[in-house]
């Protein structure tokens, strides 16, 4: 069991640090439409040559598209684009910790468009994860530290965006393989993508091999192993286990932007990242218990 809790971390570590390199490419004189379409569509073209392989190799040679799961994926582009436009604007620890209120986000959208009303432990969790993001983001100190306003409403737009995708598609494609699911959505985002960067992509100067290296760094990292650890590891360490492992994205981010990229990390901002992964931790270890409970009454 060990061995599969270290390849889901390794699934989550993987996510965490991608803002950092992304702010590294920006560097460079690369676009965050630039990044994110070339890693979604080398993503596209990696996740698509394993469908292929595998279909081949298992003797199916027909394709079934998923219309749905294809028009979930523009939800995960958009974010995707949006996020990655926020870490121009803002530090890469300060856009993953406004991220990360898709807990909180995905509960308050259940309760609106599925009429799931939120229980106790919820609206508690939800309350502490505000209240650690305010510390972790220094928010309540934004002046002193001249941060954008624009990158703080890119990264909690992305929050929104990422947190539709989680929902819906947590509702799709229940009966479609893993890969196919994942090959559709990430070419739903390259094609989105695209589209809200279609002038600037079709007429860059910066379309070389360097934006092919960061693309296939970005695409690996971020498109294919985190799923392919998810897969392997998660059905044998269980969901409890697996929702507090992927609650690493968070230190990930933030500590590769201090290595990285010498972003200062404060102790009270240290504070509220552990009061964020406490209340994320607590939630989703209650609704793993409550889920087993709910599944030994039906025995």
């Amino acid at each position: 069991m060990n061995k599969y809790i270290i390849i889901v971390a390794l699934g989550a570590l993987s996510f965490g640090m991608l803002s950092s390199f992304a702010k590294i490419a920006y560097g460079q004189g690369y676009t965050p439409g630039e990044i994110t379409f070339s890693q979604a569509l080398i993503g596209t073209i990696i996740l698509w040559s394993v469908v292929i392989f595998r279909n081949i190799k298992n003797g199916i040679y027909k394709l079934t598209i998923n219309w749905k799961l294809l028009l979930a994926g523009t939800s995960m582009g958009s974010s995707a684009y949006t996020y990655y436009l926020s870490v121009s604007y803002i530090p890469a620890s300060l856009a993953i910790v406004l991220l990360m209120q898709i807990t909180w986000l995905s509960i308050l959208i259940e309760w609106v468009f599925f009429k799931k009303k939120p229980n106790f432990t919820e609206v508690v969790s939800a309350a502490f994860i505000i209240f650690g993001t305010v510390l972790a983001g220094n928010l309540l100190d934004l002046n002193s530290f001249n941060i954008s306003y624009k990158g703080v409403f890119l990264s909690l737009l992305a929050a929104i965006l990422y947190t539709l995708y989680v929902v819906f598609t947590s509702k799709l494609g229940k009966e479609t393989p893993m890969f196919e699911k994942s090959a559709l959505m990430t070419s739903g985002s390259a094609i989105i993508i695209f589209l809200i960067n279609m002038e600037a992509i079709t007429t860059s100067t910066n379309i070389d091999f360097g934006l092919l290296q960061w693309g296939t760094f970005l695409a690996i990292f971020g498109t294919v192993i985190p799923p392919i650890c998810f897969t392997a590891g998660m059905p044998k360490i269980g969901a409890g286990l697996s929702s507090v492992l992927l609650t690493l994205e968070l230190p990930a981010a933030v500590f590769c932007a201090h290595i990285i990229l010498g972003e200062k990390i404060t102790f009270l901002q240290l504070f509220g990242i552990a009061i964020m992964l406490g209340a994320i931790i607590y939630l989703n270890l209650a609704k793993a218990k409550k889920q087993k409970q709910v599944a030994g009454s039906l025995i």
